[in-house]
């Protein structure tokens, strides 16, 4: 299957193998090919198969090491340094749900959960109750895929199908979310893909639900999204002479942003914003000396509560 996709439009929707859809297969792919690693810092046995399901045949083919030599060694130089920045970016993540787990909390909310399996995956205290949302294809699908194989959640998952873009706090509530206990939120990979006011709106609704003690985890590029897609457009670009069409330029949506910590320290969170190169560094890693990724480094890993 290849993947098919366009300039992005009011109301419009995907499954894992077209628009934003295949960036979730695409990190998935990398999680996949980071649980290889020698020292991995994690450990994601549902990415592969997952990614499989889909069928994008690049994909599969550079997890299964089909690959001709020569492409796979152009493939590699490629994803390598990808496969870096979203091994810790996941671990960044993990580490968040687990830590509010540690602190009592027994709801987490993932936001655009893609093919994320920590619902599946991850170590929730008994009673911890983890709702997914995103696009209704995209939830049918990794659900159904993941019963196939025979994979039952860690905690009580209850899967939201809706666009962010509509009334998802109100889906929310009717999945029996409980907007008086504590929750924690990750925003992963999203906001880019959201227009600016649409970035104000989500976290005006996550404040608005949030008891406090609640926690949030996201990610803000300070330079802004159209800066941010040109690192993962030089990745495509590699790929794309071997059957990857994916324009990450008409994923995003460009426009002047609030910063994200600013936003949410008026909305009333204690908020906390580390660099990309702190997080490596927390973890004893040392972000990818190349041109691929270099404009990634800026981003702001944040960690926010609400007070």
């Amino acid at each position: 299957m290849a993947p098919t996709g366009g300039a992005r439009s009011p109301g419009d929707s995907w499954d894992l193998a077209s628009s934003v859809g295949t960036t979730a297969t695409m990190v998935a792919a990398a999680r996949a090919l980071a649980s290889r690693e020698p020292d991995p810092l994690i450990d994601d046995p549902f990415a592969a198969p997952l990614v499989r399901a889909v069928g994008i045949d690049f994909f599969t083919r550079l997890l299964d090491g089909e690959l001709e030599p020569a492409v796979a060694e152009e493939a590699g130089a490629a994803a390598r340094p990808m496969t870096d920045v979203m091994a810790v970016r996941t671990r960044f993540f993990d580490d968040f749900f687990l830590d509010s787990a540690a602190a009592g909390i027994r709801q987490a909310v993932i936001l655009a959960s893609g093919l994320d399996s920590r619902a599946y995956r991850l170590p929730w205290p008994q009673g911890t109750v983890v709702y997914e949302i995103d696009q209704p294809e995209v939830i049918e699908f990794k659900t159904r895929t993941l019963a196939d194989l025979g994979a039952e959640p860690t905690a009580q998952l209850r899967t939201v199908a809706v666009d962010l873009r509509d009334d998802w706090p109100a889906a929310l509530r009717r999945s029996g979310f409980d907007d008086t206990k504590p929750t924690a939120w990750s925003a992963e990979g999203l906001l880019v893909y959201l227009p600016p006011e649409a970035q104000d709106r989500l976290f005006d609704n996550i404040t608005a639900l949030s008891a406090p003690g609640s926690r949030l985890a996201t990610e803000y590029h300070p330079d802004g999204a159209a800066t941010l897609s040109d690192s993962n457009q030089s990745v495509a670009q590699r790929f794309a002479k071997h059957g990857l069409d994916l324009d990450f330029a008409n994923l995003v949506y460009a426009g002047e942003r609030r910063p994200a910590t600013d936003y949410l320290t008026e909305q009333g969170w204690q908020v906390r914003g580390r660099s990309r190169l702190e997080v490596f560094a927390g973890y004893g890693r040392s972000f990818p000396d190349t041109e691929l990724v270099a404009r990634l480094r800026n981003s702001v890993a944040i960690e926010a509560i609400r007070t």
